[in-house]
């Protein structure tokens, strides 16, 4: 480990190869040379929109300083990785199929097992979803294009968005950047055809979240914008379904996450306050139409997020002990039956929060807890390969759970 290459390094080098001194490139991101010097450095970690900026203005793409996709070990190798190529095949022939041995099962199965699919996309349970991906995509696909009536055509052509969201979701966590891309255009395609204006919604706000993490920020507030118009349009306020308010808050949400990292905090935080008023539609209450969790504990967690993106992570620690007191704890605990990769990527940058404060301890209770609730999600995420190599080089007592920690993060 000790010739472990982070992020860090990985952006001083790209900074050398383009000739540019530190003072230069912390001009270009608008942030001060000592915060990139830390941030060169390992003592700090960058923020998602700090790492798209800083890639915009190195001239790659994120997954060149964060350095992925990672091969992190045999067993997730075996059974997650094994299954990118077959995934390649069939979003390039999504439209023009290979012929299938067989002929494929009926809907109603098709259905029951990606509704499966999609729970397991939602926990984070990658290892076990992905084998099933490429032959569940291939079955749909010849249901959608051999569909006998409309109705059945719709609904094939709706469980095939739902198939290649979960696509989207593990080549993202994985890393593979373009196949998650790909894989949005191809929710885009079946969303389109099924019929279902809030699905097409979805599929676009998927399309803003990859302009997100690419640092498109001007794109995805646009496509935002025009999206809350269109949900607008097709129910008013006054008769606003629950699923369109719910996808109107996931909206507002994501929203909030691009002002934010586009160092606009006034902006996201009237964002925030819309999303933190239309969860009245909801009466308060935590839903997940079309697979987007809306309420007010998703709020409370894009606040959070918010606030360290913008770099106030003390502030972003202060709100949890506020909410903490409402429940009689010390910090605010996320409540049970919270999708189990929301509440770990929530663990994560609250542990990115309380290291960039000084208390590694409290950095490291919660990676631990992430990795509990979504191991593979915790294992391949950027920000944890990030904290995990700090803390090493922090440890002066040479702890093993934290030397464990990192060789099982893959570093």
């Amino acid at each position: 480990m000790a010739g472990m290459h982070h992020v860090g390094k990985r952006i001083r080098e790209l900074r050398k190869m383009r000739q540019l001194t530190t003072r230069a490139l912390a001009s270009r991101v608008a942030i001060s040379p000592s915060l990139l010097e830390k941030v060169e450095a390992g003592s700090r970690t960058p923020a998602p929109g700090l790492i798209a900026q800083l890639a915009t203005a190195l001239s790659v793409g994120p997954d060149r300083i964060t350095g992925q996709p990672y091969m992190n070990g045999a067993e997730t190798e075996d059974q997650v990785q094994a299954v990118i190529p077959d995934l390649r095949r069939i979003l390039l022939t999504y439209d023009n199929p290979d012929d299938l041995t067989v002929a494929p099962r009926p809907l109603s199965d098709l259905a029951a097992e990606m509704g499966r699919v999609s729970q397991m996309r939602q926990a984070g349970q990658y290892v076990p979803m992905g084998p099933l991906l490429p032959g569940l995509l291939s079955e749909l696909t010849h249901r959608a294009l051999m569909a006998e009536t409309d109705r059945e055509r719709r609904e094939a052509y709706t469980w095939l968005a739902r198939g290649y969201r979960a696509t989207n979701s593990l080549a993202h966590k994985m890393g593979y950047h373009d196949l998650s891309l790909t894989a949005v255009e191809r929710v885009h395609w079946a969303a389109d055809r099924s019929g279902d204006p809030l699905l097409q919604i979805t599929a676009a706000y998927l399309k803003a979240g990859a302009m997100l993490r690419m640092g498109s920020f001007n794109s995805a507030r646009r496509l935002l914008e025009g999206l809350l118009a269109e949900v607008e349009r097709l129910s008013p306020e006054d008769s606003m379904s629950e699923a369109g308010s719910a996808v109107y808050g996931a909206l507002l949400l994501k929203i909030a996450m691009v002002e934010a990292r586009s160092g606009r905090p006034e902006a996201a935080w009237a964002r925030l306050d819309e999303a933190r008023a239309a969860t009245g539609m909801l009466g308060g209450r935590d839903v997940g139409y079309y697979e987007m969790a809306f309420g007010p504990t998703n709020v409370r967690i894009h606040e959070v997020a918010a606030l360290i993106d913008s770099g106030d992570t003390e502030q972003a620690l202060a709100r949890l002990r506020g909410w903490g007191e409402e429940q009689d704890q010390a910090e605010w605990v996320l409540p049970a039956g919270l999708p189990a990769e929301r509440a770990s990527h929530h663990h994560i940058d609250v542990a990115a929060a309380r290291l960039a404060e000084g208390d590694r301890h409290g950095a490291f209770r919660d990676l631990a807890e992430a990795r509990r609730l979504s191991p593979v999600h915790t294992r391949f995420h950027p920000t944890t390969r990030h904290l995990a190599a700090a803390l090493v080089r922090q440890d002066r007592a040479a702890d093993d759970s934290i030397a464990g920690f990192a060789r099982w993060v893959g570093i």
